[in-house]
C-alpha cells in the first residue's frame, strides 16, 4: 500500500483495502503491477455502464472543448442541464416534472428534507431504523443507525424511527410528519425488499395525513432494479425522489425531482432557499445525459433482471444462506461476519472484487456494472465457489 495514501490522505476506517490503481476499463479494474481484478462492485453502486465507458467519456470530451463552470446553478441556461432534466420529465410519472441538480447523494436528500418543511410548514421526520441517506448532518439525523451518529450528537430533532416493512408502526406517520422517508431497498440494512405493499401503505398513510413521501433511490435507481427507478416496481409515485450514485457513470452528481409546484417554493420566501455553486456542472451533466441516454436506448435495464437469474442459478453453495435484492442489486449472506470477511479478501486476491454492506455485516455486496457480461458473471461467480470451498474447508478442521 502506497505509505502517502495513509499519512496525506484522509480515511474513513482504519483498515482501507489500499489497492493502487492504474487503469480500469469496461468490467476490471488494474492495479500498478498490471493485475486484473472483476468488478462486482461497481464503485459502490456508481459505475453504471462500467469503467470508461466509450459514450460517456465522448460526452466529457465534447464538453470540455465548449465550456465548464462558468455560473453557479440556476442563473445561466446550459444546454447539457437543461436536456437532462427535460428527459428526467418525460421518464418520470406525473407530478414528477422539475430536477434540482447537486453534487452527490447525501446533497440530494439534504435538498428533499428541506423541500419537504417549505411544503408542510412541519418540523418532523419519519425514517428506518437501519436505514443509511448519506453522511451530512441533515442526512445522518435521519440515519437509523445509532453508533454511527452518536459522536455527532446533538443532530436535527424531531425524527423518529420506523421498522422497513412494519405497517403497524404506520401510526407514527401524523399530521405533525413533514416527510417520510425511506429507501426504495434498504440498501445498509441488507438490500431489504418492500413487502406486501409497504409503500402503497406508506403512501397512502402519507396522503392521508398530509405528509410528504421521498424515497431515497441513490442506490436502487438508473436501472439497477430493471427499471429505471426502484420505485417504478412497486407502482407507487413518490413526492419527491432523491438520486444519485449511478447517475453520472461514474461521475460525482446526485439530484431530487418534485413537481414544479413543490419545486418553486424554493425560489422565493426566501430567494436563493437552495443553492450550491457547482451543482448542475455542464461536463457532469454531459455525462449524466449520455447515461442516461445509454439506459434508455438500450436493454440494459431489462438485461439486468436476466443478469440477476444467472447470479442466483451460479450462486449456490452451503455458506450462502439467502441471495437478497433486485436485478443487479444483490447481497449473498452468510451465517457469520467472518464468513463475509473472509470470503471478501481472498476473493480480491484471486482477482475479483467484492465488498460489504454498512450496517448488515453477513452480506457480500454484489453491485456490478450493468455493462457486465454473461461470461464475466460466470468467471466471477466460479472465483466466488472457489473460495467459498476453501472457507467451508478450513471450518470443517
Amino acid at each position: 500500500m502506497n505509505s502517502d495514501f495513509l499519512k496525506y490522505q484522509a480515511q474513513t476506517s482504519p483498515y482501507p483495502l489500499g489497492m493502487e490503481v492504474s487503469h480500469a476499463i469496461g468490467s476490471y479494474i488494474y492495479d500498478t503491477n498490471n493485475k486484473k481484478y472483476l468488478d462486482f462492485v461497481a464503485g459502490v453502486s456508481a459505475c453504471t455502464l462500467g469503467h470508461q465507458p466509450p459514450r460517456v467519456n465522448q460526452a466529457i470530451k465534447d464538453q470540455l472543448d465548449k465550456y465548464s463552470h462558468v455560473m453557479v446553478y440556476g442563473e445561466y441556461s446550459q444546454s447539457p442541464a437543461v436536456e437532462y432534466c427535460k428527459l428526467m420529465a418525460s421518464l418520470l410519472p406525473a407530478p414528477l416534472d422539475k430536477t434540482y441538480l447537486v453534487n452527490s447523494g447525501t446533497e440530494a436528500i439534504e435538498g428533499s428534507l428541506k423541500l419537504a418543511r417549505r411544503v408542510t410548514g412541519r418540523s418532523q421526520w419519519i425514517s428506518c431504523y437501519n436505514a443509511y441517506h448519506g453522511n451530512t448532518m441533515g442526512s445522518m439525523s435521519v440515519m437509523g443507525f445509532e453508533e454511527r451518529k452518536q459522536a455527532f450528537r446533538p443532530l436535527i430533532p424531531d425524527v423518529d424511527f420506523i421498522t422497513f416493512n412494519n405497517e403497524a408502526d404506520l401510526e407514527k406517520i401524523t399530521t405533525k410528519t413533514a416527510g417520510v422517508l425511506l429507501e426504495t431497498i434498504q440498501g445498509g440494512a441488507g438490500f431489504i425488499e418492500p413487502h406486501n405493499d409497504f409503500l402503497k401503505k406508506v403512501r397512502s398513510r402519507c396522503t392521508e395525513v398530509g405528509a410528504l413521501l421521498i424515497l431515497d433511490e441513490i442506490q436502487p435507481g438508473f436501472g439497477r432494479t430493471g427499471k429505471l427507478f426502484g420505485f417504478q416496481n412497486y407502482d407507487i409515485v413518490p413526492d419527491i425522489v432523491a438520486m444519485g450514485k449511478g447517475m453520472g457513470g461514474g461521475m460525482p452528481v446526485g439530484a431530487f425531482t418534485a413537481s414544479s409546484t413543490m419545486m418553486d417554493l424554493l425560489t422565493e420566501n426566501p430567494k436563493l432557499g437552495h443553492i450550491t455553486t457547482f451543482g448542475g456542472h455542464p461536463v457532469i451533466a454531459a455525462a449524466c445525459l449520455a447515461t442516461l441516454k445509454e439506459l434508455t436506448e438500450t436493454n440494459l435495464m431489462e438485461e439486468a433482471l436476466e443478469k440477476e437469474k444467472l447470479f442466483r442459478s451460479l450462486l449456490v453453495h452451503p455458506l450462502i444462506k439467502e441471495i437478497r435484492g433486485k436485478g443487479l442489486m444483490l447481497a449473498a449472506m452468510t451465517a457469520d461476519v467472518s464468513i463475509t470477511n473472509e470470503v471478501i479478501l481472498k476473493c480480491q486476491d484471486k482477482g475479483l472484487i467484492l465488498f460489504w454492506l454498512l450496517f448488515e455485516g453477513c452480506a457480500i455486496r454484489i453491485t456490478p456494472p450493468l455493462t457486465i457480461s454473461k461470461e464475466e458473471i460466470r468467471e466471477g461467480c466460479a472465483i466466488m465457489l472457489e473460495v467459498m470451498d476453501e472457507v467451508l474447508a478450513s471450518l470443517k478442521k
